[in-house]
């Protein structure tokens, strides 16, 4: 079965994400509101479409800073749903705002966005059906690919590179929540 660890080297769009950010764990909250953004406007759509899109969804999103996300109102959605730059869904423009609201609440409730994923990990360790389960009962929009996808993508779930895979050691490396049970 061929995977993103067989295409993705060396390809003009997904080469660095999948060299560089795919499965490495970030506490970076804007970093980790990005990809749950992210991931949730690929659904029913590529990845690489989005990958191609992605400049365009960190100026419309002001650098997925949480509090001004999560500050935004009618103007903002308006804005966002005539941006070319960015996938014009209002679904996906309302879970944005909402879940930048969550994360903006799990900071107050715990620390940070990573600090209750941290959290999470301890109790779910590795199912990810506990983790569909509490996503979907915390943010808009997550079922789950979206959910399984985030959560590799940062480092929570195993599964975003074959172990033979050279970023994989790499990964390892930095011993990412999945490997440690956080």
């Amino acid at each position: 079965m061929i995977g993103y660890c067989d295409i993705a080297p060396g390809c003009e769009w997904h080469g660095l994400y999948h060299d560089t950010e795919y499965g490495f764990p970030t506490d970076d909250e804007a970093a980790l509101f990005e990809r749950l953004g992210l991931e949730i406007n690929q659904a029913g759509l590529s990845w690489l479409t989005i990958l191609k899109k992605r400049a365009g969804f960190v100026a419309a999103f002001e650098r997925f800073d949480v509090d001004k996300v999560a500050n935004y109102g009618d103007c903002d959605r308006a804005r966002l749903l005539d941006d070319p730059g960015i996938i014009r869904n209002k679904l996906k423009v309302n879970a944005a705002i909402h879940n930048a609201g969550v994360i903006r609440e799990l900071r107050a409730s715990h620390g940070s966005f990573f600090d209750w994923l941290t959290e999470q990990q301890k109790h779910n360790r590795n199912n990810k059906d506990d983790w569909v389960n509490l996503f979907k009962k915390t943010f808009k929009f997550t079922g789950d690919e979206i959910t399984g996808e985030f959560l590799m993508s940062t480092g929570f779930l195993p599964g975003a590179h074959r172990e033979s895979c050279p970023v994989f050691a790499e990964i390892a490396k930095l011993e990412p929540p999945w490997m440690c049970g956080a």
